[in-house]
């Protein structure tokens, strides 16, 4: 299975480093390179969970987690510890490539936000900051802080942020998040978004993103 899945991302032009167990595989994401990891979570020796917590101990690199279990399992650990999203196997090549786009896509938008992107729906003036309490976004630099000390957020969490920054005090239901943060372009999992908000929550203040039950989030001002 590993060998088909980098021979199929191959065809799609991608350059594939492929490692058989998760101690190899934290050897090599060590050496550096890469713009994206696949996890599978159940690797030999070092799991693709504890695999994905210790990158996330220094790295904010986009995860895409894969699990062979539908049941939830899974796809919550992954979450928690640190994955951008996740695919649950057997997964058609075309599906695959699609979710590695979109993460592809959010880790450039963290890098180098797009010229006259909107904040309110607005252009944001250039190194426009916002400030909700003791939480600040520095929209050009795309740099948060929360009490003046720096947050470090994966893109993922990054673009998530940003949407609730733009409509504080709007609901944003889970569909409409999935769609704007996720690039899912069909009906996604949810918990994807429930999860990358609690990890959200953790880093920029607990209080700050409501559950309205039923519907999604609110953004405190």
């Amino acid at each position: 299975m590993r060998r088909s899945f980098a021979l199929a991302l191959e065809r799609y032009g991608y350059e594939v480093t492929a490692a058989a167990d998760g101690l190899s595989g934290l050897e090599r994401f060590r050496d550096g390179g890469f713009d994206l990891l696949i996890l599978d979570v159940m690797l030999p020796g070092l799991d693709g969970i504890g695999l994905c917590r210790r990158v996330r101990e220094t790295s904010l690199l986009p995860v895409l987690m894969m699990s062979a279990r539908g049941d939830g399992l899974d796809v919550v650990a992954g979450l928690e510890a640190g994955a951008d999203d996740y695919v649950v196997k057997p997964v058609e090549t075309y599906v695959l490539v699609a979710r590695i786009r979109s993460l592809l896509r959010r880790a450039t938008y963290a890098a180098a936000p797009e010229p006259g992107s909107a904040v309110d729906g607005r252009p944001p003036a250039e190194g426009e900051v916002l400030v909700f309490g003791d939480l600040s976004i520095d929209t050009a630099a795309l740099e948060v802080a929360v009490a003046g000390s720096p947050v470090a957020l994966t893109p993922t969490e990054l673009k998530l942020l940003l949407e609730f920054a733009a409509r504080p005090g709007v609901v944003l239901e889970r569909h409409a998040l999935l769609r704007d943060v996720w690039d899912y372009g069909w009906d996604g999992d949810s918990r994807v978004v429930d999860l990358c908000v609690q990890r959200l929550r953790r880093k920029v203040g607990r209080d700050r993103i409501e559950t309205v039950r039923g519907f999604g989030y609110k953004f405190r001002r």
